[in-house]
């Protein structure tokens, strides 16, 4: 139902899970039960594809979520919800600090510059970019991210180095590595560790559901998965 990293199971007070399609997003309450909050303290956005982060210091409703696709708090009996289907979603952690941050990172925020946002609006709650630890969770592969020669201009445009990240193929495009991307943005901020869960959404539909693949061939049940992070006792 859930899926964790060392990274972030490895420190003491934190909780957080990267949750599978058997956990549906409905299912809210159950959903914050799991990570160890009440169901009004487990809170989400409205995504946008932006590099844009809220500072939540209480809850909101489900119906009154803001939009941008980054959450930071140092409050306790706060998850910090984020929604995919191939896009990262990453997980942010300092201990010393006890600040937590989760992202939306497709392609669009993650050349944006949400990630060293939300690393920057840790930092305005007290964190030290040298103490947080990120956790990648279940996104989308090179191997089954086909894009066209218009995102690889748009990745050289904003930084001619950024084009390692591609790969071309046989059709005449390229595979676009967006773990690699994350990982890479996340090592050139300095934080002080980085882990990849390399489980890719598009490859198990067992597991994960993936906007791609349900493009490619509908699927019934095609939803979002959800990522959370909380800060415990």
């Amino acid at each position: 139902m859930r899926l964790q990293v060392s990274a972030l199971s490895d420190h003491h007070g934190v909780a957080h899970a990267f949750f599978t399609r058997a956990a549906p997003v409905e299912e809210r309450g159950l959903l914050a039960r799991d990570i160890g909050v009440s169901a009004d303290g487990f809170v989400g956005l409205k995504q946008v594809h932006s590099p844009d982060v809220v500072t939540v210091e209480a809850p909101w409703a489900d119906e009154a979520r803001p939009r941008g696709d980054a959450l930071v708090t140092r409050r306790r009996g706060i998850a910090l919800a984020i929604a995919t289907a191939d896009c990262g979603p990453v997980l942010f952690y300092d201990a010393r600090a006890g600040v937590i941050g989760a992202a939306h990172a497709g392609w669009r925020g993650a050349l944006a510059g949400v990630l060293e946002a939300t690393i920057a609006s840790m930092e305005a709650l007290g964190a030290r970019r040298g103490d947080i630890v990120a956790a990648l969770g279940p996104t989308i592969s090179a191997a089954h991210y086909e894009v066209g020669p218009e995102l690889v201009a748009a990745f050289r445009e904003a930084d001619p180095a950024h084009e390692r990240f591609f790969t071309p193929n046989a059709a005449g495009r390229a595979q676009f590595d967006l773990p690699g991307f994350i990982g890479a943005r996340l090592d050139a901020a300095g934080i002080a560790a980085f882990e990849d869960i390399a489980r890719c959404t598009y490859a198990e539909p067992e597991h994960f559901h993936s906007y791609r693949r349900h493009t490619h061939r509908p699927e019934p049940g095609h939803g979002r998965l959800i990522s959370a992070i909380a800060l415990t006792d």
